[in-house]
Protein backbone atom coordinates (compact mmCIF):
# COMPACT_ATOMS: atom_id res chain seq x y z
CA UNK A 1 0.00 0.00 0.00
CA UNK A 2 1.48 3.79 -1.18
CA UNK A 3 -0.70 6.54 0.96
CA UNK A 4 0.85 9.80 1.37
CA UNK A 5 2.40 9.09 4.47
CA UNK A 6 4.51 6.25 3.23
CA UNK A 7 5.50 8.32 0.03
CA UNK A 8 6.65 11.15 2.78
CA UNK A 9 8.71 8.79 4.70
CA UNK A 10 10.67 7.71 1.82
CA UNK A 11 11.31 11.59 1.00
CA UNK A 12 12.45 11.80 3.99
CA UNK A 13 15.20 9.58 4.44
CA UNK A 14 17.12 11.92 2.51
CA UNK A 15 17.66 13.05 5.94
CA UNK A 16 20.78 11.00 7.13
CA UNK A 17 19.72 11.21 11.19
CA UNK A 18 16.56 10.29 10.05
CA UNK A 19 17.32 7.21 8.05
CA UNK A 20 19.41 5.96 10.60
CA UNK A 21 15.98 5.99 12.72
CA UNK A 22 14.41 4.20 10.32
CA UNK A 23 16.82 1.60 10.03
CA UNK A 24 17.83 0.98 13.58
CA UNK A 25 14.66 2.01 15.40
CA UNK A 26 15.28 3.76 18.70
CA UNK A 27 17.44 1.78 20.73
CA UNK A 28 19.12 -0.01 18.48
CA UNK A 29 22.38 -0.90 17.28
CA UNK A 30 22.76 1.31 13.84
CA UNK A 31 22.77 -0.62 10.70
CA UNK A 32 24.25 0.50 7.28
CA UNK A 33 21.82 3.44 5.81
CA UNK A 34 19.59 2.44 2.76
CA UNK A 35 20.30 4.59 0.13
CA UNK A 36 17.56 7.00 -1.01
CA UNK A 37 15.56 8.16 -3.73
CA UNK A 38 16.42 4.89 -5.43
CA UNK A 39 14.07 3.81 -8.05
CA UNK A 40 12.17 0.42 -8.15
CA UNK A 41 9.29 -0.80 -5.98
CA UNK A 42 8.62 0.94 -2.56
CA UNK A 43 8.99 -1.87 0.50
CA UNK A 44 8.38 -1.97 4.69
CA UNK A 45 12.09 -2.45 5.85
CA UNK A 46 11.25 -4.38 9.16
CA UNK A 47 12.07 -3.21 12.72
CA UNK A 48 15.15 -4.32 14.68
CA UNK A 49 15.11 -8.36 16.07
CA UNK A 50 15.50 -7.17 19.20
CA UNK A 51 14.00 -4.12 19.39
CA UNK A 52 10.27 -3.46 19.82
CA UNK A 53 9.00 -1.47 16.56
CA UNK A 54 7.50 -3.59 14.04
CA UNK A 55 9.01 -1.72 11.49
CA UNK A 56 11.48 0.78 10.52
CA UNK A 57 9.88 2.99 7.81
CA UNK A 58 9.93 2.35 3.90
CA UNK A 59 12.14 2.25 1.00
CA UNK A 60 12.58 2.46 -2.46
CA UNK A 61 14.34 -1.07 -4.02
CA UNK A 62 15.45 -2.75 -7.39
CA UNK A 63 12.08 -4.21 -9.03
CA UNK A 64 14.79 -6.96 -10.17
CA UNK A 65 16.84 -7.15 -6.95
CA UNK A 66 20.47 -7.65 -7.66
CA UNK A 67 19.88 -9.19 -11.38
CA UNK A 68 21.58 -12.22 -10.73
CA UNK A 69 20.86 -15.03 -13.21
CA UNK A 70 20.43 -18.11 -12.15
CA UNK A 71 22.10 -21.34 -13.49
CA UNK A 72 20.75 -23.82 -15.72
CA UNK A 73 18.34 -26.99 -13.88
CA UNK A 74 19.68 -30.54 -15.25
CA UNK A 75 16.16 -32.32 -16.02
CA UNK A 76 15.23 -33.56 -13.18
CA UNK A 77 15.26 -30.88 -11.58
CA UNK A 78 13.49 -29.19 -14.25
CA UNK A 79 11.01 -31.51 -13.69
CA UNK A 80 10.43 -30.43 -10.14
CA UNK A 81 10.46 -26.91 -10.61
CA UNK A 82 7.35 -24.92 -10.55
CA UNK A 83 4.70 -27.56 -9.49
CA UNK A 84 1.75 -26.17 -8.23
CA UNK A 85 0.24 -28.01 -5.46
CA UNK A 86 -3.04 -26.79 -3.52
CA UNK A 87 -1.91 -27.19 0.09
CA UNK A 88 -5.01 -25.93 1.90
CA UNK A 89 -8.54 -26.70 -0.03
CA UNK A 90 -11.44 -24.48 1.45
CA UNK A 91 -13.69 -24.01 -2.11
CA UNK A 92 -13.70 -22.15 -5.56
CA UNK A 93 -10.61 -19.98 -6.29
CA UNK A 94 -13.11 -17.27 -7.08
CA UNK A 95 -15.09 -17.76 -3.79
CA UNK A 96 -11.86 -17.65 -1.73
CA UNK A 97 -8.76 -15.41 -0.71
CA UNK A 98 -5.95 -17.40 -2.73
CA UNK A 99 -2.55 -17.21 -0.67
CA UNK A 100 0.23 -18.50 -2.51
CA UNK A 101 3.54 -19.64 -1.43
CA UNK A 102 6.97 -19.75 -3.40
CA UNK A 103 10.40 -20.45 -1.59
CA UNK A 104 13.63 -19.89 -2.13
CA UNK A 105 17.15 -21.48 -2.43
CA UNK A 106 15.35 -24.74 -1.67
CA UNK A 107 17.17 -27.43 -4.34
CA UNK A 108 15.06 -29.98 -5.77
CA UNK A 109 16.02 -32.50 -2.63
CA UNK A 110 14.74 -29.88 -0.42
CA UNK A 111 10.83 -28.94 -1.93
CA UNK A 112 10.13 -31.75 1.05
CA UNK A 113 11.31 -29.01 3.47
CA UNK A 114 10.01 -26.54 1.68
CA UNK A 115 6.06 -27.62 2.08
CA UNK A 116 6.56 -28.18 5.90
CA UNK A 117 8.20 -24.73 5.91
CA UNK A 118 4.96 -23.29 4.28
CA UNK A 119 2.90 -25.64 6.33
CA UNK A 120 3.93 -24.22 9.68
CA UNK A 121 3.84 -20.46 8.36
CA UNK A 122 0.30 -20.75 7.66
CA UNK A 123 -0.05 -22.28 10.84
CA UNK A 124 1.78 -19.06 12.79
CA UNK A 125 -0.77 -16.84 10.32
CA UNK A 126 -3.97 -18.51 11.31
CA UNK A 127 -2.44 -18.37 15.24
CA UNK A 128 -3.34 -14.38 15.02
CA UNK A 129 -7.08 -12.96 14.80
CA UNK A 130 -8.50 -12.54 12.36
CA UNK A 131 -6.97 -15.19 10.44
CA UNK A 132 -7.81 -17.77 12.99
CA UNK A 133 -11.94 -17.63 12.86
CA UNK A 134 -11.48 -16.96 9.34
CA UNK A 135 -9.22 -19.62 8.13
CA UNK A 136 -11.74 -21.04 5.92
CA UNK A 137 -12.05 -18.24 3.62
CA UNK A 138 -8.90 -19.38 2.68
CA UNK A 139 -7.29 -21.38 -0.16
CA UNK A 140 -3.28 -21.88 -0.03
CA UNK A 141 -0.94 -22.90 -2.96
CA UNK A 142 2.89 -23.66 -3.04
CA UNK A 143 4.25 -23.37 -5.98
CA UNK A 144 8.01 -25.61 -6.11
CA UNK A 145 11.21 -22.93 -6.72
CA UNK A 146 13.98 -24.96 -7.25
CA UNK A 147 17.09 -23.62 -6.95
CA UNK A 148 20.85 -24.58 -8.08
CA UNK A 149 21.88 -24.19 -4.21
CA UNK A 150 20.88 -23.93 -0.52
CA UNK A 151 20.19 -21.26 1.36
CA UNK A 152 20.04 -17.14 0.10
CA UNK A 153 22.67 -14.51 -0.45
CA UNK A 154 23.57 -12.46 3.10
CA UNK A 155 23.14 -16.01 5.32
CA UNK A 156 25.19 -16.51 7.28
CA UNK A 157 27.00 -12.95 6.15
CA UNK A 158 26.96 -10.06 3.75
CA UNK A 159 29.38 -11.69 1.31
CA UNK A 160 27.77 -15.35 0.86
CA UNK A 161 26.43 -15.59 -2.60
CA UNK A 162 23.94 -18.04 -4.07
CA UNK A 163 22.50 -19.23 -6.67
CA UNK A 164 18.73 -19.33 -6.07
CA UNK A 165 15.97 -19.29 -8.28
CA UNK A 166 14.31 -15.78 -6.78
CA UNK A 167 17.33 -14.10 -6.15
CA UNK A 168 16.60 -13.45 -2.09
CA UNK A 169 19.22 -11.67 -0.73
CA UNK A 170 19.61 -10.12 2.83
CA UNK A 171 21.58 -6.97 3.23
CA UNK A 172 19.47 -5.29 0.68
CA UNK A 173 19.90 -1.28 0.59
CA UNK A 174 22.75 -2.52 2.91
CA UNK A 175 20.41 -2.94 5.59
CA UNK A 176 20.92 -6.49 6.83
CA UNK A 177 17.40 -7.75 7.45
CA UNK A 178 15.92 -6.45 4.93
CA UNK A 179 15.07 -9.30 2.59
CA UNK A 180 15.03 -8.42 -1.11
CA UNK A 181 13.64 -10.52 -4.11
CA UNK A 182 13.67 -10.47 -8.11
CA UNK A 183 9.79 -9.47 -8.37
CA UNK A 184 10.00 -10.37 -12.42
CA UNK A 185 11.33 -13.80 -10.85
CA UNK A 186 8.89 -14.27 -8.46
CA UNK A 187 5.77 -13.57 -10.42
CA UNK A 188 6.71 -16.27 -12.98
CA UNK A 189 6.37 -18.76 -10.53
CA UNK A 190 3.06 -17.21 -9.01
CA UNK A 191 1.67 -17.03 -12.50
CA UNK A 192 1.18 -20.70 -12.10
CA UNK A 193 -1.00 -20.86 -9.25
CA UNK A 194 -4.86 -19.58 -9.94
CA UNK A 195 -5.24 -15.98 -9.25
CA UNK A 196 -3.14 -15.31 -6.23
CA UNK A 197 -4.57 -12.45 -4.04
CA UNK A 198 -1.43 -12.68 -1.70
CA UNK A 199 1.98 -13.82 -2.05
CA UNK A 200 4.55 -15.03 0.44
CA UNK A 201 7.93 -15.80 -0.45
CA UNK A 202 9.79 -17.97 2.36
CA UNK A 203 13.45 -18.15 2.32
CA UNK A 204 15.44 -21.25 3.23
CA UNK A 205 17.29 -19.24 6.44
CA UNK A 206 16.49 -19.14 9.61
CA UNK A 207 17.90 -15.88 9.81
CA UNK A 208 15.63 -12.60 10.85
CA UNK A 209 14.52 -10.58 8.30
CA UNK A 210 11.77 -9.47 5.42
CA UNK A 211 10.41 -7.07 3.44
CA UNK A 212 6.70 -5.87 3.10
CA UNK A 213 6.21 -4.91 -0.92
CA UNK A 214 2.88 -3.48 -0.61
CA UNK A 215 2.00 -1.70 -3.65
CA UNK A 216 -0.37 -4.15 -5.53
CA UNK A 217 0.55 -6.21 -8.84
CA UNK A 218 -0.96 -4.72 -11.88
CA UNK A 219 0.03 -7.79 -14.12
CA UNK A 220 -1.27 -10.79 -11.54
CA UNK A 221 -3.59 -8.43 -9.61
CA UNK A 222 -2.45 -9.84 -6.46
CA UNK A 223 -2.38 -7.40 -2.96
CA UNK A 224 1.47 -7.14 -2.00
CA UNK A 225 4.37 -9.94 -1.33
CA UNK A 226 6.20 -10.57 2.02
CA UNK A 227 8.99 -12.06 2.22
CA UNK A 228 10.27 -13.76 5.44
CA UNK A 229 13.02 -16.30 6.87
CA UNK A 230 11.51 -20.32 6.94
CA UNK A 231 13.13 -20.88 9.95
CA UNK A 232 12.48 -17.46 12.02
CA UNK A 233 9.41 -17.02 13.53
CA UNK A 234 9.66 -13.31 14.61
CA UNK A 235 10.03 -12.80 10.70
CA UNK A 236 6.94 -14.90 10.39
CA UNK A 237 5.82 -11.70 12.68
CA UNK A 238 7.14 -9.13 10.00
CA UNK A 239 5.12 -11.24 7.47
CA UNK A 240 1.83 -11.00 9.26
CA UNK A 241 2.00 -6.94 9.69
CA UNK A 242 2.71 -6.79 6.02
CA UNK A 243 -0.84 -8.00 5.53
CA UNK A 244 -1.85 -5.36 7.53
CA UNK A 245 -0.70 -3.28 5.04
CA UNK A 246 -1.78 -4.94 1.96
CA UNK A 247 -4.97 -6.49 3.19
CA UNK A 248 -6.34 -4.38 5.60
CA UNK A 249 -5.00 -1.41 4.14
CA UNK A 250 -3.62 -0.37 7.55
CA UNK A 251 -1.07 2.39 8.36
CA UNK A 252 1.91 2.03 10.48
CA UNK A 253 1.18 2.80 14.30
CA UNK A 254 4.74 3.70 15.34
CA UNK A 255 6.58 6.38 15.27
CA UNK A 256 10.10 8.28 15.60
CA UNK A 257 11.04 10.51 19.01
CA UNK A 258 13.65 12.45 18.95
CA UNK A 259 14.64 12.51 15.46
CA UNK A 260 14.42 15.84 12.32
CA UNK A 261 11.00 15.63 10.58
CA UNK A 262 9.06 13.30 12.53
CA UNK A 263 8.21 15.65 15.10
CA UNK A 264 4.66 16.92 14.24
CA UNK A 265 2.02 15.77 11.82
CA UNK A 266 0.54 19.11 9.97
CA UNK A 267 -1.12 17.36 6.97
CA UNK A 268 -4.81 16.37 6.39
CA UNK A 269 -6.50 13.52 7.84
CA UNK A 270 -5.23 10.51 6.51
CA UNK A 271 -7.11 8.05 4.21
CA UNK A 272 -6.14 5.15 6.69
CA UNK A 273 -8.90 3.52 9.31
CA UNK A 274 -5.97 3.65 12.18
CA UNK A 275 -4.46 6.91 12.32
CA UNK A 276 -6.17 10.16 12.61
CA UNK A 277 -5.46 13.86 13.11
CA UNK A 278 -8.59 13.84 15.71
CA UNK A 279 -8.99 13.34 19.25
CA UNK A 280 -11.37 11.12 20.46
CA UNK A 281 -13.71 13.94 21.90
CA UNK A 282 -13.89 14.97 17.77
CA UNK A 283 -13.87 11.78 16.81
CA UNK A 284 -17.24 10.74 18.54
CA UNK A 285 -18.48 14.07 17.87
CA UNK A 286 -18.00 13.70 14.25
CA UNK A 287 -18.74 9.54 14.26
CA UNK A 288 -15.69 9.57 11.89
CA UNK A 289 -12.71 6.62 11.91
CA UNK A 290 -13.00 4.07 14.80
CA UNK A 291 -15.79 5.83 16.81
CA UNK A 292 -17.86 2.93 17.06
CA UNK A 293 -14.91 1.31 19.01
CA UNK A 294 -14.25 3.88 21.22
CA UNK A 295 -14.03 2.45 24.98
CA UNK A 296 -13.67 -0.92 23.94
CA UNK A 297 -11.23 -3.59 25.61
CA UNK A 298 -9.03 -4.01 23.01
CA UNK A 299 -6.89 -7.76 22.61
CA UNK A 300 -4.15 -5.99 22.18
CA UNK A 301 -4.34 -4.74 25.67
CA UNK A 302 -6.16 -1.44 27.08
CA UNK A 303 -9.21 0.14 25.98
CA UNK A 304 -9.54 1.90 22.32
CA UNK A 305 -9.30 5.63 22.56
CA UNK A 306 -7.14 7.93 20.66
CA UNK A 307 -2.82 7.31 21.53
CA UNK A 308 -0.85 10.53 19.94
CA UNK A 309 1.79 9.02 18.09
CA UNK A 310 1.37 7.22 14.93
CA UNK A 311 2.15 6.82 11.10
CA UNK A 312 5.73 8.07 12.03
CA UNK A 313 4.83 11.00 13.73
CA UNK A 314 5.34 11.45 17.17
CA UNK A 315 2.55 13.91 17.82
CA UNK A 316 -0.36 15.13 15.76
CA UNK A 317 -1.72 11.54 14.36
CA UNK A 318 -3.36 9.64 16.84
CA UNK A 319 -3.57 5.89 16.47
CA UNK A 320 -6.49 3.68 18.46
CA UNK A 321 -4.14 1.94 20.86
CA UNK A 322 -1.15 1.56 22.85
CA UNK A 323 0.64 -1.26 21.24
CA UNK A 324 -1.06 -3.16 18.45
CA UNK A 325 0.87 -5.39 15.59
CA UNK A 326 0.83 -2.82 13.42
CA UNK A 327 3.42 -0.88 16.02
CA UNK A 328 5.02 -3.84 18.10
CA UNK A 329 5.43 -7.43 16.92
CA UNK A 330 4.07 -10.50 18.79
CA UNK A 331 1.17 -8.37 19.64
CA UNK A 332 -2.49 -9.05 18.31
CA UNK A 333 -4.36 -6.56 15.91
CA UNK A 334 -6.33 -3.92 18.05
CA UNK A 335 -10.22 -3.72 17.05
CA UNK A 336 -10.33 -1.24 14.58
CA UNK A 337 -7.49 -3.21 12.94
CA UNK A 338 -9.79 -6.46 13.16
CA UNK A 339 -12.49 -5.02 11.19
CA UNK A 340 -10.09 -3.27 8.69
CA UNK A 341 -8.50 -7.33 8.25
CA UNK A 342 -12.24 -8.96 7.97
CA UNK A 343 -13.45 -6.26 5.51
CA UNK A 344 -9.95 -6.92 3.52
CA UNK A 345 -10.48 -10.86 3.75
CA UNK A 346 -14.10 -10.22 2.35
CA UNK A 347 -12.71 -7.86 -0.77
CA UNK A 348 -11.91 -11.13 -2.24
CA UNK A 349 -13.73 -14.40 -0.80
CA UNK A 350 -17.38 -14.66 -0.57
CA UNK A 351 -19.16 -16.57 2.34
CA UNK A 352 -21.62 -18.35 -0.19
CA UNK A 353 -20.49 -20.99 -2.67
CA UNK A 354 -22.91 -22.79 -5.04
CA UNK A 355 -22.92 -26.35 -4.60
CA UNK A 356 -25.14 -26.86 -7.19
CA UNK A 357 -24.88 -25.46 -10.32
CA UNK A 358 -26.64 -22.30 -11.15
CA UNK A 359 -26.56 -22.54 -14.38
CA UNK A 360 -29.85 -24.64 -15.27
CA UNK A 361 -33.51 -24.70 -13.99
CA UNK A 362 -33.78 -27.22 -11.64
CA UNK A 363 -35.92 -29.92 -11.65
CA UNK A 364 -38.09 -31.84 -9.09
CA UNK A 365 -35.22 -34.19 -8.72
CA UNK A 366 -32.94 -31.09 -7.89
CA UNK A 367 -31.73 -30.16 -4.70
CA UNK A 368 -29.93 -27.02 -4.26
CA UNK A 369 -26.74 -26.70 -1.95
CA UNK A 370 -25.01 -23.89 -0.74
CA UNK A 371 -21.16 -23.85 0.69
CA UNK A 372 -20.55 -22.22 4.20
CA UNK A 373 -17.04 -21.62 5.42
CA UNK A 374 -17.02 -22.66 9.38
CA UNK A 375 -16.03 -19.73 11.19
CA UNK A 376 -13.47 -20.56 13.94
CA UNK A 377 -12.41 -19.82 17.43
CA UNK A 378 -14.11 -19.07 20.86
CA UNK A 379 -17.37 -17.28 20.87
CA UNK A 380 -17.65 -17.00 16.69
CA UNK A 381 -20.88 -16.39 15.89
CA UNK A 382 -21.99 -19.10 12.53
CA UNK A 383 -22.88 -17.66 9.46
CA UNK A 384 -26.83 -16.84 9.37
CA UNK A 385 -28.57 -19.33 6.39
CA UNK A 386 -32.03 -17.59 5.00
CA UNK A 387 -33.82 -19.24 1.70
CA UNK A 388 -36.73 -17.65 0.09
CA UNK A 389 -38.87 -18.58 -2.82
CA UNK A 390 -39.82 -15.53 -5.36
CA UNK A 391 -38.46 -13.02 -2.82
CA UNK A 392 -41.34 -14.73 -0.10
CA UNK A 393 -38.79 -16.15 2.91
CA UNK A 394 -38.88 -19.97 3.68
CA UNK A 395 -39.08 -19.75 7.34
CA UNK A 396 -38.23 -23.32 6.87
CA UNK A 397 -35.32 -23.91 6.11
CA UNK A 398 -33.75 -21.05 7.92
CA UNK A 399 -29.82 -22.24 8.75
CA UNK A 400 -30.12 -25.24 6.34
CA UNK A 401 -27.67 -25.21 3.32
CA UNK A 402 -29.35 -27.93 1.03
CA UNK A 403 -32.95 -27.68 -0.26
CA UNK A 404 -34.89 -30.21 -2.24
CA UNK A 405 -36.99 -29.07 -4.82
CA UNK A 406 -40.08 -31.28 -4.05
CA UNK A 407 -40.22 -29.61 -0.33
CA UNK A 408 -40.83 -26.07 -1.96
CA UNK A 409 -43.95 -24.98 -1.75
CA UNK A 410 -45.19 -25.04 -5.52
CA UNK A 411 -48.73 -25.62 -6.47
CA UNK A 412 -49.28 -29.16 -8.28
CA UNK A 413 -49.24 -28.49 -12.10
CA UNK A 414 -48.11 -25.29 -11.92
CA UNK A 415 -45.26 -24.98 -14.67
CA UNK A 416 -43.96 -21.27 -14.47
CA UNK A 417 -40.71 -21.06 -13.41
CA UNK A 418 -39.58 -19.92 -9.72
CA UNK A 419 -37.28 -18.00 -8.23
CA UNK A 420 -35.15 -19.79 -5.49
CA UNK A 421 -32.21 -18.19 -3.65
CA UNK A 422 -30.00 -18.08 -0.15
CA UNK A 423 -28.52 -15.21 1.56
CA UNK A 424 -25.52 -16.14 3.86
CA UNK A 425 -24.69 -13.61 6.38
CA UNK A 426 -21.38 -12.99 8.40
CA UNK A 427 -22.96 -11.36 11.43
CA UNK A 428 -19.53 -11.20 13.44
CA UNK A 429 -19.51 -9.08 16.41
CA UNK A 430 -15.88 -7.61 15.10
CA UNK A 431 -17.50 -6.00 12.38
CA UNK A 432 -19.52 -2.47 13.41
CA UNK A 433 -18.70 -0.43 10.30
CA UNK A 434 -22.49 -0.72 8.28
CA UNK A 435 -19.90 -0.42 5.26
CA UNK A 436 -17.95 -2.85 5.50
CA UNK A 437 -21.18 -5.16 7.03
CA UNK A 438 -23.05 -5.20 3.92
CA UNK A 439 -19.79 -6.47 1.94
CA UNK A 440 -20.21 -9.83 4.85
CA UNK A 441 -23.53 -10.91 2.66
CA UNK A 442 -23.82 -13.22 -0.47
CA UNK A 443 -26.43 -14.84 -1.87
CA UNK A 444 -27.06 -17.59 -4.55
CA UNK A 445 -29.86 -18.02 -6.80
CA UNK A 446 -31.36 -20.81 -8.97
CA UNK A 447 -33.99 -21.12 -11.36
CA UNK A 448 -36.83 -23.61 -10.57
CA UNK A 449 -39.62 -25.34 -12.73
CA UNK A 450 -41.38 -27.87 -11.71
Amino acid sequence: MRSFLRGAAVTALAVAAVTAALVTGPGAAADSAPVAGRSGTEVEIPGPEHGGWAGSGTIRVPVAGRGTSVSRLSPTEKAADGEVTKTVDNGPTADRLDIVVVGDGYTAAELGRFHADAKKKWGELTGIEPYTTYQHLFNVWTVDAVSNESGVSGDPDKSAVKDTALGSYFWCEDTERLLCIDQNKVDSYVARAPEADLVIVLANSAKYGGAGYNEPSESLGYEGISTASAGNERSGQVAIHETGHSLGKLADEYFYPGYPGYERYTGPEPGESNISVLTAGRMAALRAKWHRWLGEKSPDGGTVGTYEGGGYYVTGLNRPTDNSLMRVLDKPFNLPGVEAMIAGFYRHATIATAATPTERPLGRRSTAKVTVPRLVGTGARQPTVRWYLDGEELIVFAGRTEVPVRALPLRPGHHRTHRLSVTVTDRTAAVRDPAVAQALRSSVTWSVRR
